[in-house]
């Protein structure tokens, strides 16, 4: 027998885990930050609640050493930050990624959130073109966006591109970071940047590992679906061509919106994210995080384009693969073919497309090789960019 549950976790690291959040509930943020730094460390003191000592894990880990993102930190960065790491423990390694402490991670994570972010550069509008602040609220909640009209603009009804934000970025950040309104600008379509308040996330994360907000018309999700219906309702949207993608909590949402809602989205982006449903709480959350998962079935294919790091310590890279094996699912007779290309002085990558018998193309899966867990070709005015490529926008 092993002490690992049928899930593969630890089940003492999960009831620590679980004490945690219930500590966190209650406001005693000191100590949910201490149980979770003994927890993710290896620490030998006794998990409250438990009668053993606190398992070893791994502790969430950095990309490239550019920048950090947690997807799902619940801790009081201040106390967590102020204690020190201990010594690092010799262990086996099944990879060559870099792993940091926790106290490290929101150290840099805390940095970044304040004056350690990338001075944006603010480009001048376009003549004719408009980033607009609006907002949509229903009974889940109201969350503000940004929308961007380009000046060049079709005659008819435009496509609609939804881009989700990752954790500690807003919707002004993701846009330097991606270069999106410059692609809208010569490809005539919308971008709306929905952003998430620090009062739902601390750290301004997607809840992708909710079950409330992993649902159809419940939570998030409806609220998201609310943004593209208002959208559509005030400006010239082609409703066939309404497309969603984002970046790690942002990409696992992205993942959530086009496996519930295949009859508004056309197509996904997922970045560095996960599959829909992999997660239930914090402690699967973070089990997902580190190994992967298969997540649930979609209710029908959706086109999908994914990309994700190989080096991505933050997000298992494992997580790429099962992003587009869900949203091609229930699709039979898949031929894949994977070819091998790379930047002009940037990273190789590996590009596997799924097609289904008539050629048409299900899902393309980008694996970039050395890279972090950062938007590929991105500009160094936002945050988690790698600007090496490949250019995802």
């Amino acid at each position: 027998m092993t002490n690992k549950d049928r899930h593969g976790m630890n089940p003492n690291f999960a009831a620590g885990m679980e004490e945690a959040t219930r500590l966190t509930r209650s406001g005693r943020l000191a100590e949910a930050s201490a149980l979770i730094q003994r927890l993710l460390n290896g620490g030998r003191d006794q998990a409250p609640g438990t009668n053993a000592p606190a398992p070893t894990a791994p502790a969430p880990t950095a990309h490239d050493g550019r920048t950090i993102e947690t997807d799902y930190v619940v801790l009081d960065a201040a106390d967590a930050a102020a204690r020190p790491d201990p010594a690092p423990r010799p262990q086996a390694r099944t990879d060559r990624r870099p792993r940091t402490g926790l106290a490290e991670t929101l150290a840099k994570l805390k940095a970044m959130t304040g004056k350690a972010r990338p001075a944006r550069v603010q480009e001048p509008l376009p003549e004719g073109a408009a980033f607009l602040s609006e907002s949509f609220g229903n009974a889940a909640g109201t969350r503000n966006y940004r929308l961007y009209v380009p000046a060049r603009r079709a005659d008819g009804p435009m496509p609609l591109l939804v881009m989700l934000h990752g954790c500690t970025q807003d919707p002004e950040d993701f846009a330097a970071g991606t270069r999106m309104n410059a692609v809208a600008e010569e490809l005539g379509f919308l971008v709306a940047y929905p952003e998430q308040p620090r009062s739902a996330n601390p750290q301004g994360c997607w809840n992708w590992f909710k079950p409330e907000d992993q649902r159809r018309d419940r939570g998030e999700p409806s609220i998201l679906a609310g943004i593209v219906r208002q959208i559509a309702a005030t400006h010239p949207v082609d409703k066939g061509r309404i497309y969603v993608a984002g970046l790690s909590a942002g990409g696992a949402t992205a993942a959530v919106l086009a496996t519930e809602y295949p009859d508004l989205f056309a197509a996904v982006g997922v970045h560095s994210g996960l599959p829909a449903g992999v997660a239930r709480d914090m402690p699967s959350a973070f089990q997902a995080m580190r190994q992967g998962g298969a997540g649930t079935a979609a209710r029908r294919p959706v086109p999908a384009i994914v990309f994700h790091g190989d080096r991505d310590g933050t997000v298992h890279p494992a997580n790429g693969e099962a992003v587009a094996a869900q949203l091609a699912g229930g699709s039979t007779g898949l031929r894949s073919e994977t070819r091998r290309d790379g930047t002009p002085g940037g990273h190789a990558y590996s590009r596997t497309i799924h097609q289904d018998p008539d050629g048409r193309t299900v899902a393309e899966h980008w694996t970039v090789h050395g890279a972090g867990h950062a938007w590929m070709g991105g500009s160094p005015s936002g945050s988690h960019t790698d600007p090496r490529g490949p250019d995802a926008s």
